[in-house]
């Protein structure tokens, strides 16, 4: 009993914490990657997850690569627009948010030609878990932000 005991004690201080650091260092080393590497190993990842087949690694392969290409755009896009100091006007911000809507829509009809509606669930699953990691992480750098403004 002892020794189970010291066991389960041991193997839970045997999983170090990463440091910031650490952490940093591998973010960095992500940014390194060329797209092409990025959209392998999210291929890869994609096919751990939702058991993807050889064809339908293929259509992913090409989605992602389609996705990346247009996150890249619109990334240059949204910088290019950040640095002029004038606000989109409404009719400027419903073009573009129709035109995101319209880009998951699309998405998500080629989706269902690809993916099994088991797989489709799991998509799903992932984006929504994805979403939620992303705005729980901006909440906290948002209250960083403000910390540091306020000393």
């Amino acid at each position: 009993m002892a020794l189970a005991l010291l066991l389960v004690g041991m193997t839970g201080f045997a999983q170090e914490k990463i440091s910031k650091e650490d952490r940093k260092a591998r973010r960095t080393e992500m940014t390194k990657l060329s797209p092409e590497q990025k959209n392998q190993l999210r291929l890869k990842e994609l096919t751990l997850e939702l058991d993807l087949n050889a064809s339908q690694q293929k259509e992913m392969a090409k989605i992602i690569a389609e996705q990346q290409t247009k996150r890249e755009a619109m990334k240059v896009e949204m910088k290019a627009k950040r640095d002029t100091t004038k606000k989109p006007t409404s009719d400027e911000l419903f073009v573009m948010k129709n035109n995101i809507l319209d880009d998951k829509i699309a998405e998500k009809q080629r989706l269902k030609k690809v993916l099994t509606p088991e797989q489709l669930e799991k998509w799903d699953n992932l984006k929504k878990e994805r979403k939620r990691n992303f705005q729980k992480g901006a909440k906290n750098f948002k209250a960083k932000k403000l910390q540091q403004k306020q000393e």
